[in-house]
């Protein structure tokens, strides 16, 4: 039995189609970076799973990944045939240029278009776009130019990085279609974003 056009895109779609669509994303990305033991592409699912499965930390993961049901679902759904411990995966991606990682967002956002599901989110002539910023990184001794620094009452200062992240999103859906979160950065190395 032929599938009609409509069943194939609603196939890429769904979990599986996705992750499958950010996977071709990821194995593009230049190969300049070597592991011996592990791919790249393995690399960046393996974070990717991390992050949708919620672990608080790349420790918890590693321990998660030994798991029945977790290890079937990062090889089945995720398409990881190795998972890096968190020490090689730290090493292996922070040579990863994030730039590289923003075809992945074009990719499902496109997908959402071709698949017609942006018709779904269409509110009041319009579409809603939440925005929202979050920190993903402080530290009081680990800083870089584009750190923003807070100086606390106490005298400590603590340096810290943040992204602003963006999603359409309905009243009535329970998922959103993110965008690519951009990196909220200083120009100037010695600028104090705020007082505590």
């Amino acid at each position: 039995m032929k599938h009609r056009p409509h069943q194939k895109e609603k196939k890429a779609l769904s979990v599986t189609g996705l992750l499958g669509v950010v996977r071709q994303v990821f194995t593009k990305i230049s190969s300049s970076i070597k592991s011996k033991t592990i791919s790249l592409s393995d690399c960046l699912m393996s974070a990717l799973a991390m992050f949708s499965l919620k672990s608080p930390s790349l420790l918890a993961f590693d321990k998660q990944r030994a798991e029945k049901l977790v290890a079937h679902n990062l090889k089945h759904l995720y398409g990881i045939n190795d998972v890096p411990s968190d020490t090689h995966m730290r090493e292996i991606l922070d040579k990863v240029d994030p730039k590289t990682i923003r075809d992945c967002f074009l990719s499902v956002f496109h997908e959402a278009q071709r698949g017609k599901l942006l018709e779904r989110y269409k509110f009041q002539d319009g579409y809603l776009c939440l925005v929202d910023g979050t920190e993903i990184f402080n530290s009081e001794k680990i800083h870089c130019k584009h750190c923003c620094k807070k100086e606390h009452k106490d005298g400590r200062i603590t340096y810290h990085h943040q992204m602003l992240g963006a999603v359409i999103a309905h009243p009535n859906l329970p998922q959103v279609i993110p965008f690519c979160p951009e990196p909220i950065i200083t120009l100037n190395p010695g600028r104090i974003c705020s007082k505590r």
